[in-house]
């Protein structure tokens, strides 16, 4: 019983880190990343389309982006749907594929940028607390209804807060490496 509780809990923050590593993967850290692109979504013969779904994102230069769509009539599309994200980069439209320009990171936008993945980051520690939480309620009513002794319960109250540490360590390494990224390009 306390394993499978463990076992979920477990789960549920190796979600959170994924989650964690896609979010920062999407920022613009002055190195054009495809991933920059994973969250705009373009309108698509009336459905909302993620932009990856319709086009080939490529980074052929480091500071970079080419977008070719497979319908050429989506370019268009895509093209107001950049010029409407929070990316904050003009497209350059050529008939054939979009141009994205990645410019280079002002010392106030990495600011920001450092700002933005502390932000980030703490929300995820706040769903790994959360999980914890949920996991030690589940333990509660585990020894209240009798399906396991109190000291299992303490133990298994210990065993969740070492994994959520763990887990928080790894956010911070990962929150470390990022902001060295965004320091460093």
């Amino acid at each position: 019983m306390i394993k499978e509780i463990e076992k979920r809990a477990s789960e549920k923050m190796q979600k959170t880190i994924e989650a964690l590593t896609n979010d920062l993967a999407t920022l613009k850290a002055g190195r054009a990343n495809p991933k920059m692109l994973d969250k705009i979504s373009a309108d698509y013969y009336g459905t909302p389309t993620p932009i990856s779904q319709m086009a080939v994102i490529a980074s052929p230069e480091p500071r970079l982006l080419t977008v070719t769509p497979w319908d050429a009539s989506s370019l268009k599309a895509i093209e107001k749907a950049i010029l409407a994200s929070d990316l904050g980069i003009n497209p350059s439209n050529d008939g054939k594929s979009i141009r994205l320009a990645i410019p280079v990171l002002t010392e106030e936008r990495r600011k920001e940028l450092v700002k933005q993945v502390s932000k980030t980051g703490e929300e995820s520690k706040v769903a790994l607390r959360n999980i914890r939480r949920s996991g030690m309620d589940e333990l509660k009513k585990a020894q209240k209804d009798s399906a396991i002794t109190e000291d299992e319960q303490k133990l298994g109250e210990k065993n969740l807060q070492k994994l959520v540490d763990d887990y928080i360590k790894k956010v911070d390494e990962i929150l470390k490496a990022k902001e060295k990224e965004i320091m460093t390009v």
